[in-house]
C-alpha cells in the first residue's frame, strides 16, 4: 500500500483553459472520458500511469483518491491511496511520473501538483495473516536476545560498528 499527499497550486491550474487542464490529464473533464491514444499527449497525467505487462495486457492496480483542503492556510491538495500486490507496479508509475518515459518526458500534473509526503506499507492479506508461524522456542528466543556489540553469530552480515572489541 502506498499512500501519498500532494498539494495543489490551484491559481496556476485555474489559469489554463479547461482544454489544456483535459490534456495534463488525459481525459475530459465533465464527463471523465479517456483520450484516444492518438490524441492524448504522450506526458499526460493518464499516458505516463498506464502500464502494460509483458503480455501486452495493462496492468491494474486499486487506487483512490481524496482531495482536502485548509482554505485558512490556503493549501489544497490530493491525498492518494494505491493497493497492489507488490509495490513494483506503483513505484513504476511514480518513475514514470517523475523521471519520466522516456527519461525527461515527466508528468505534467508535477507542474501544478508537488508531492509533500509519500509511504509504503506492508499490508498482509488475510491468509497471509492465518498462516503465521508459531512463536519462537524458549533457547531461540534468548539466543535471539543476546546479540551485543561483538557478540553476533559469525556471518550475521553486521559490519561490527560499535563493537567493544579492540
Amino acid at each position: 500500500m502506498i499512500i501519498q499527499k500532494y498539494l495543489h497550486d490551484l491559481p496556476a491550474w485555474n489559469a489554463i483553459s479547461v482544454e489544456e487542464q483535459e490534456r495534463v490529464i488525459g481525459r475530459s473533464k465533465l464527463a471523465d472520458i479517456e483520450m484516444p491514444d492518438d490524441v492524448k499527449p504522450v506526458n499526460s497525467h493518464v499516458a505516463l500511469n498506464t502500464v502494460t505487462g509483458p503480455d501486452g495486457e495493462e496492468v491494474k492496480i486499486v487506487r483512490a483518491n481524496m482531495p482536502f483542503g485548509h482554505p485558512s492556510r490556503g493549501e489544497f491538495g490530493t491525498y492518494y491511496i494505491a493497493y497492489a500486490a507488490t509495490p513494483d507496479i506503483t513505484e513504476l508509475m511514480l518513475a514514470n511520473m517523475f523521471i519520466g518515459r522516456p527519461p525527461g518526458n515527466t508528468d505534467r500534473i508535477l507542474d501544478f501538483s508537488t508531492a509533500v509526503t509519500g509511504t509504503l506499507f506492508f499490508a498482509p492479506a488475510a491468509e497471509f495473516l492465518e498462516d503465521l508461524p508459531g512463536p519462537p522456542s524458549e533457547a531461540g528466543q534468548a539466543a535471539a536476545e543476546d546479540v551485543s556489540p561483538g557478540n553476533a553469530p559469525a556471518g550475521d552480515g553486521s559490519l561490527g560498528i560499535g563493537s567493544l572489541k579492540g
